[in-house]
């Protein structure tokens, strides 16, 4: 995924051009780490305390010119317009969540706001369904029922 998203960008946007970033749903951390070790500037939104926290901790690992480039909202990714103005981002990540909300129209169209003219919005998707299959396949049925 890392390397289709750098294709990507290098296809969409000037070599060396340092872009305004926005990763929601953030998890983590590892794409926002990622794009700020390549030099962008990146903003990224979670709502989990937990994936906060693990972000926070990676963060923390960082060179202090890494730490600079990154911010953490913590937020819903439904509410990019309370946090940021419409056009604000070079490219918006929206990777492994759109699977978990009900009525994604919402999202998707604050998303599109967040993207400043020529922007890049990159989605990866798992197919809802599918994800009762892991724990299917280990024999954890209530896992299955719930996913």
């Amino acid at each position: 995924m890392a390397r289709q998203l750098d294709e990507q960008i290098a296809g969409r946007f000037p070599v060396g051009q340092r872009l305004r970033v926005l990763d929601v749903g953030m998890g983590q951390g590892t794409q926002a780490l990622r794009l700020a070790r390549a030099g962008h500037q990146v903003t990224g939104v979670e709502r989990e305390p937990t994936m906060i926290a693990a972000a926070r901790q990676a963060l923390a690992g960082e060179p202090e010119g890494i730490r600079e480039r990154v911010r953490i909202v913590e937020g819903d990714g439904r509410d990019t317009g309370v946090h940021f103005l419409p056009g604000s981002f070079d490219l918006v990540l929206c990777h492994g969540v759109l699977m978990y909300v009900e009525e994604p129209d919402a999202l998707l169209a604050g998303l599109a706001r967040m993207l400043a003219p020529g922007g890049l919005l990159s989605l990866l998707v798992r197919n809802a369904d599918a994800l009762a299959m892991r724990p299917g396949l280990s024999g954890d049925w209530t896992g299955a029922l719930n996913a």
